[in-house]
């Protein structure tokens, strides 16, 4: 299975999507202005947050449609936008979203609606990705995906190393350390130590630095950048270490090896957390959060923005500035994870002092923000998704036994020149 970010896969066809079909919270918008069709992708439980909506909002109708992962969901947006039926709300990924602000004209400019006057609730990097060339702001920000490593301290306890969430911190101040830790527990235990090499290293690594895939001027730099070399070599290296599980992230044996104890350690984004918990409840009490090697970067993050044909884009502005605002961010968070992106909320006492029970009431609030707290931003630019899949691609390949690693990073730069014609 190709590896997919951010969300798993579903079987629901882009036709189908375009024209509005799948499931929903409700019948189809009523047309009173206050009702909306609203696109989502899939594996971060946008269900609950519309249906929390409707519950404060009586006589609204939500009609959500889970298009499939965040690519798929881009994909069916990109459909209708040339000629399909457009829903009124839509989340577009962060890597998704640079394509989407260059075409402006194709959506609502939020600041008709008021957004200018709250884009300061936002961190100035995270809306600035909204914001167009002439100063339209396309996309309201729903999360920032700071970063840290989930490990489970049973199967630590068992390989004799230590559980304490500090002391775990400091067995991998940097990422060839996190190998060493790796090589340790699988030499301890004959088991695999992380899922895989591809998103739990190299997709850690190449977003905690200043420069990834483009520059600050939006040049394509990804055959040059040190960063990005440095992340895949280390992605190798793992790879070849013996120290993965070869379970490709949200893919079925990915999921179920979360339950079943097949790899000790993920690196975990706020927003992934849930999927873990979703995916093996049993595991509760089992697994705790430690820093990420290097301390700082951001992995994932979400868009809510309007089409220009939408029906119902009052009613759709009405949903985001409700459940986007500082505080609704801020109590998102406590109630799923999810990682605001209104600096205003980051000293509060919910989000400083909340501990997730599930995992051994680790405080995620203050983990997750010193490592956004500390990262230097990068420019996302309009193929970052399709350069980051082609290089993940490239990885998993040489996991899986079916690459030549030596010759990996020049068949990832191939294949991207083909993708994206340069």
């Amino acid at each position: 299975m190709k590896l997919r970010i951010a969300a798993p896969l579903v079987a629901i066809a882009l036709t189908t999507a375009a024209c509005g079909g799948g499931g929903g919270t409700s019948a189809q918008p009523s047309g009173d202005g206050k009702s909306f069709e609203f696109w989502s992708f899939t594996g971060i439980d946008q269900k609950k947050s519309v249906d929390r909506y409707q519950k404060e909002n009586p006589g609204v109708q939500v009609k959500l449609t889970e298009v499939g992962g965040s690519t798929e969901t881009a994909q069916a947006l990109t459909t209708a936008l040339a000629g399909g039926k457009v829903p009124d709300l839509v989340l577009i990924q962060g890597d998704d979203l640079p394509k989407f602000v260059q075409q402006p004209q194709n959506f609502h400019d939020l600041r008709q609606f008021g957004a200018d006057k709250i884009k300061g609730d936002y961190l100035d990097w995270v809306i600035s990705q909204s914001t167009a060339k002439g100063g339209e702001i396309i996309g309201i920000p729903t999360d920032v995906g700071g970063m840290a490593v989930a490990y489970r301290t049973d199967l630590f306890k068992e390989a004799g190393l230590p559980t304490d969430r500090e002391e775990v911190g400091k067995l991998w101040p940097t990422w060839d350390a996190f190998i060493e830790t790796g090589r340790k527990y699988t030499a301890a235990t004959g088991k695999a130590f992380v899922d895989n090499a591809a998103t739990s290293v190299f997709y850690q690594a190449v977003n905690q630095g200043p420069m990834k895939y483009y520059d600050p001027s939006g040049n394509v730099v990804y055959s040059t950048s040190p960063q990005v070399k440095t992340a895949f070599d280390l992605a190798i290296k793992a790879a070849q270490a013996g120290i993965t599980a070869k379970q490709s992230s949200f893919s079925d044996g990915w999921s179920a090896g979360l339950g079943k104890g097949q790899f000790a350690v993920v690196s975990a984004p706020a927003w992934l957390l849930g999927q873990i918990e979703r995916n093996a409840p049993d595991t509760k009490g089992k697994w705790d959060i430690a820093a990420i090697p290097g301390g700082a970067g951001n992995w994932g993050g979400s868009y809510l923005a309007i089409p220009k044909g939408a029906k119902n884009p009052k009613a759709a502005w009405d949903y985001i500035t409700k459940t986007q605002s500082p505080q609704s961010q801020l109590e998102h968070f406590v109630d799923s994870g999810s990682l605001p992106t209104t600096p205003s909320v980051y000293k509060d006492p919910k989000l400083t002092g909340h501990k997730d029970s599930f995992f051994s009431d680790a405080p995620t609030g203050t983990i997750y923000t010193n490592s956004l707290l500390g990262l230097k931003p990068f420019h996302v630019g309009t193929d970052s998704a399709a350069i980051g899949q082609e290089f993940l691609n490239a990885l998993e390949n040489v996991e899986q036994g079916k690459g030549d690693a030596a010759k990996a990073w020049d068949a990832a730069l191939a294949n991207i020149k083909t993708a994206i014609g340069k």
